[in-house]
């Protein structure tokens, strides 16, 4: 006999998870399209040369390859955003900017822990073929409404960009070639603390006197009621990229501040490195303060990554959602607990020859736009009951013999526990208008 399990890292989902997934992703290709946003989708499996050398070291290491039938070096997508790039340069035809968005799982052969998981749902935004900042001004402000639908009132989005960090690095006495290697570092800093980071600099023969101290000053120990931007600026505004930098930063600021997202939801914070190398400019993540859980979304500005398949080099900012984590926090704060099963009505069964008077009544329902269920057993009306009342339906029709012949029927509210009659050319009317005090 086969034992039914799964492999560590995956998982199934039953209905009342699957409820509560879907109306995440839902509510979020709502606000996605109407930010103009299009809908795109790609296979799960890519060529292992088309991920390969795109992600840095960590990354690399989690990628699931492996020899298909035919002797094909293939792989499991890693994320969403390098098979965009790809589509972008298959697809030169593909009218700029390009806004796209992409719900799918991809896969990760990482370690299993609370909200992490080797198979997970992101959900992407990707603005391809323009320069301007305000793209990414955009894409949080996408990001404050998702997570303010959702009734997050703890969240904050942290912002950062690499042009900064690079300048930051290249006025503490790095080179070029250290700025990976010391960003790789910084963005340990959650799991290894100050220390970690500064012995980890240390080990890779990086770490100087200056960069210690402007690294301890500026970044590990910076006062929250401090003007970060000010103060960054004061370091690196004498270089041309420090500069480029901060007037970014200015005008993200600017675009939060006329889509009217709170000054309390987010932080520009330069710890913020982001660990994937092919970032070129913002970078920004959201985390929530409980449960700590680490950062719900990520992204940034990326303009070199699809000139890897392309002649061309095209512009590209992108953010991504971790469906996983949004769900989890939602179960946290015991979110679910007052949503609704999926199915809104069921016809109970009174006796197999009324059953046809069901299949009408809830062809009407369900042409109407309401969802409906017909219990298909005789068994005692109580049981029925109880089976709605389990599955969390809304409302449960009860047509007998004499409702049927007086085009009658009994609604029962499985919330307030009350019934009434009503006529049949009444009842979509009347479940509509109940539907909408819910």
């Amino acid at each position: 006999m086969t034992v039914p399990q799964i492999p560590k890292g995956f998982r199934d989902f039953l209905p009342q998870k699957m409820t509560v997934r879907k109306r995440v992703i839902s509510l979020m290709t709502e606000v996605f399209e109407s930010f103009g946003f299009e809908p795109l989708d790609t296979p799960c499996l890519e060529y292992a040369e088309t991920l390969e050398g795109k992600y840095g070291e960590e990354g690399e290491k989690l990628i699931y390859k492996f020899e298909d039938r035919g002797g094909r070096n293939v792989a499991l997508r890693y994320d969403l955003t390098i098979p965009l790039c790809r589509v972008v340069s298959a697809y030169p035809e593909l009218i700029k900017p390009f806004k796209r968005y992409q719900i799918a799982p991809v896969w990760r052969a990482d370690k299993p822990q609370k909200g992490r998981f080797r198979e997970f749902y992101q959900c992407d935004i990707d603005i391809i073929g323009t320069e301007s900042v305000y793209a990414e001004g955009e894409l949080l402000a996408i990001t404050d409404t998702v997570l303010r639908r959702l009734d997050f009132d703890n969240f904050l989005i942290r912002i950062n960009n690499r042009k900064v960090m690079n300048a930051f690095a290249l006025c503490c006495g790095l080179q070029t070639k250290d700025f990976t290697p010391f960003l790789r570092s910084l963005d340990k800093l959650d799991k290894i603390g100050s220390e970690g980071v500064l012995k980890d600099l240390a080990d890779i023969g990086i770490l100087n006197s200056k960069l210690e101290k402007s690294l301890t000053d500026f970044i590990i120990n910076h006062s929250v009621g401090s003007d970060p931007l000010s103060e960054m600026a004061s370091i690196v505004a004498q270089t041309e990229e420090g500069e480029e930098g901060m007037a970014e930063l200015e005008i993200i600021r600017d675009s939060l501040s006329a889509y009217g997202v709170s000054e309390d939801n987010y932080i520009f914070d330069f710890s913020l490195a982001r660990g994937l190398d092919y970032y070129t400019g913002p970078v920004f993540e959201t985390i929530v303060k409980e449960p700590k859980i680490g950062s719900i979304t990520g992204g940034g500005r990326y303009d070199n990554l699809i000139g890897l398949f392309s002649k061309n080099t095209i512009p590209a900012t992108g953010s991504s959602f971790g469906l996983e984590r949004l769900v989890t926090v939602l179960e946290e704060q015991e979110a679910e607990k007052n949503v609704y099963g999926n199915t809104q009505v069921l016809i109970t069964c009174f006796d197999d020859p009324l059953m046809k008077e069901n299949m009408k009544a809830a062809a009407i329902l369900r042409d109407s736009g309401i969802k409906t269920e017909i219990y298909f057993e005789k068994i005692k009306l109580r049981k029925q009951l109880t089976y709605a009342a389990n599955r969390l339906i809304n409302f449960v029709i009860i047509m007998g013999p004499d409702e049927v012949m007086e085009k009658k029927l009994t609604l029962r509210d499985m919330t307030l526990g009350t019934q009434e009659t009503v006529l049949q050319k009444d009842m979509v009317e009347k479940i509509k208008s109940r539907l909408l005090k819910k």
